[in-house]
C-alpha cells in the first residue's frame, strides 16, 4: 500500500507540474491616449464679488481628491449627515454583503485544488442460509447464518488541473470579486454625492422660499399703497385688483416649494437609513456652505484607474476572458484519480486487526465524444461574451470622460451664469425701487410696476438657482473623477488588488 501511495502521489505531481492553462491570458486595457478632457484649455472661472459662493475656482491638474471630499464644503451638518448615511444606509450594507458573497465564492473554489477525502463506516447485519455462508460462523440457527459486517473506509478522489479548468474558474471568481468590490465603492461614492446634492437642493429651496417671502412682503406693502391711493382717487379699482391678483399668484408659489422641501427632507432621512417620521436635526442653507476654490483634475491616464465603474467593467472583462479558458478546457479530456482504503470485519473489535484491510487505486480518463455541439457553442458564446464585455468597457470609459468634461464645462458656465444672474438681480431690484417711487407720484402706469415686479421675482429665483448650481456641479466633478475612494483608510488596501 505504501508503494502504491507513493506511485499515486508521484503521478499527481507529474500531472500538476505538466498542466497548462488553455484560453487567453488577460491583459489590462491600455489607458486612452488623450491629454485632457475638454477641447478648450481650463482657465480659472470668473468671480462674482459680494455674492456667497461667487469665488473664482481654479482647476489643478494632478491634484488628488481626498477620501472625504465633502469636508471641502466646510459644513459640519453635511459632514455629520454623510457619515451617518455611510454607516446606516441599507444599499451600502447590501453592497458589502454582495462583496462577502463573492469573496466566499473565491474561497470555496480553492477547495478544488485539493483531493476530496471521504470517510464512512457502513454497518451491515445479514441473514443467509448456512449453505452459502461456509466462511462466516458468527451465529447459526435453524439452518441460517447471522452475521454483521463492519467496513470502515476512506475514499480519496482528485482531478488534476491538466488544462487549467480549475485555475481559470478561480481566476473568473476572483475577477467577479473585484467587480463586487468596485460596485461597493461606486455605491459609497454615489450615496455620498446623493446626500450632498440633496443637501444643496434643500439649501436652494430654502433660499427660494425666503426670496418668495421677500417678494410677498414687497407686494403686500405695495398693495396697501395702491389701496390708499384708490381711497384718495389716485388709483383705480383695476389697479387694486391687479395687485391683489399679483400677490395671490406669488403666494401660490410657496406651497409647491414647501412640498419640494419636505420631499427633499424625506429623501435625506431615507439616505441616512432613517424613517422620515423620526425627524432630522440637520438643516442646510446656501450661506452655510463654502465653495471649494481649488478643484482637482486628475490625469486622463489615472481616471481609468480610479473610477469604480471603469474598474468594475475591467473586472467583468477579466472574468469573461477566464470564461473562454473554462469553455475550452471543458472540451478536452479530463483525468480523475480515486483511491479507497479500509477494513472489513464481522466484529467491531476486529475492524483494524491484521488481515482485514483492503484498498484500491483507479485512474479514469474521460473525453467528450458527442454532445450535439453543446460544448462548441458554449465556447463560441464565451468568446462573444468577451467581445461584449470589451465593448461595454470601452463604452464605460467614454462615458467617464464625458462625465468629467460635462462637469468641467458646467463649472465654467456656472460661474458666468452666476455673474450674469447677480447683475440681473441688482438691475431688476433697482428698476423695481424706481418703479415704486414713480408710481407713488403718478409718473408711470401700474402695468409698468407689475412688469418690474415680475422681472425682479424671476431674477431673484435665478440668482438662487445659479448659486446652487455651482455647488451641485462641484459635487458632480468630485464624483466623476472617482470620489477619492482610494484615499479612504479602509479602502487603501484595495488599490493594489486590481
Amino acid at each position: 500500500m505504501r508503494k502504491t501511495t507513493l506511485w499515486a502521489g508521484g503521478l499527481l505531481l507529474a500531472f500538476w507540474a505538466g498542466g497548462c492553462m488553455v484560453g487567453p491570458n488577460f491583459k489590462r486595457p491600455a489607458a486612452p491616449q488623450v491629454k485632457g478632457y475638454t477641447a478648450a484649455p481650463l482657465n480659472p472661472t470668473v468671480a462674482t464679488p459680494n455674492i456667497a459662493g461667487g469665488q473664482s475656482q481654479h482647476f489643478v491638474k494632478g491634484l488628488d481628491i481626498p477620501g472625504q471630499w465633502w469636508t471641502l464644503f466646510h459644513s459640519k451638518p453635511l459632514n455629520a449627515l454623510i457619515e451617518r448615511s455611510l454607516a446606516n444606509n441599507p444599499d451600502v450594507e447590501a453592497a458589502q454583503a454582495a462583496l462577502t458573497v463573492a469573496h466566499e465564492d473565491v474561497l470555496a473554489q480553492r477547495g478544488v485544488f485539493f483531493p476530496t477525502l471521504t470517510g464512512s463506516l457502513p454497518i451491515q447485519r445479514s441473514k443467509t442460509p448456512n449453505l452459502f455462508s461456509p466462511f462466516v460462523t458468527t451465529s447459526t440457527a435453524k439452518g441460517f447464518t447471522y452475521y454483521s459486517l463492519y467496513t470502515p473506509q476512506v475514499a480519496v478522489s482528485y482531478m488534476p488541473d491538466v488544462w487549467g479548468l480549475n485555475r481559470r474558474t478561480a481566476e473568473s471568481l476572483q475577477a467577479q470579486e473585484q467587480g463586487a468590490r468596485f460596485a461597493a465603492e461606486a455605491t459609497y461614492i454615489t450615496l455620498s454625492a446623493n446626500v450632498a446634492n440633496a443637501a444643496i437642493q434643500e439649501a436652494s429651496l430654502r433660499a427660494q422660499i425666503a426670496a418668495t417671502q421677500q417678494i410677498i412682503k414687497i407686494n403686500s406693502d405695495l398693495l396697501e399703497i395702491i389701496r390708499f391711493q384708490f381711497e384718495k382717487g389716485a388709483a383705480s379699482q383695476v389697479d387694486v385688483a391687479a395687485q391683489e391678483a399679483q400677490l395671490a399668484q406669488i403666494n401660490a408659489l410657496l406651497p409647491p416649494l414647501r412640498k419640494q422641501l419636505a420631499q427633499v427632507r424625506d429623501l435625506l432621512a431615507v439616505l441616512a437609513g432613517e424613517f422620515p417620521s423620526e425627524g432630522m436635526a440637520e438643516q442646510f442653507e446656501l450661506a452655510s456652505l463654502q465653495l471649494p476654490q481649488e478643484l482637482p483634475v486628475s490625469l486622463p491616464s489615472k481616471l481609468v484607474e480610479h473610477r469604480p465603474d471603469v474598474l468594475q467593467a475591467e473586472a467583468n472583462l477579466h472574468a469573461a476572458s477566464a470564461q473562454i479558458g473554462i469553455a475550452v478546457a471543458n472540451r478536452l479530456p479530463n483525468l480523475t484519480l480515486t483511491a479507497d482504503a479500509g477494513s472489513i470485519a464481522t466484529a467491531a473489535a476486529k475492524m483494524f486487526s491484521s488481515g482485514t484491510g483492503f484498498g484500491d487505486l483507479a485512474l479514469n480518463l474521460a473525453e467528450p465524444l458527442f454532445d450535439g455541439g453543446t460544448l462548441l457553442h458554449q465556447e463560441r458564446a464565451a468568446r462573444a461574451a468577451y467581445v461584449q464585455a470589451a465593448q461595454q468597457y470601452r463604452s464605460t470609459v467614454l462615458a467617464a470622460f464625458q462625465n468629467v468634461a460635462d462637469s468641467l464645462n458646467a463649472l465654467e458656465e456656472d460661474a458666468d451664469a452666476l455673474k450674469a444672474a447677480a447683475a440681473a438681480e441688482q438691475a431688476a431690484h433697482a428698476s423695481l425701487d424706481l418703479s415704486e417711487q414713480q408710481l407713488k407720484y403718478g409718473l408711470i402706469a401700474y402695468s409698468a410696476l407689475l412688469s418690474a415686479q415680475q422681472t425682479y421675482q424671476q431674477a431673484l429665483v435665478n440668482l438662487v438657482q445659479a448659486r446652487a448650481n455651482r455647488f451641485a456641479d462641484t459635487v458632480a466633478l468630485f464624483q466623476s473623477l472617482g470620489g477619492g475612494w482610494w484615499n479612504r483608510p479602509e479602502a487603501g488596501s484595495n488599490t493594489n488588488e486590481h
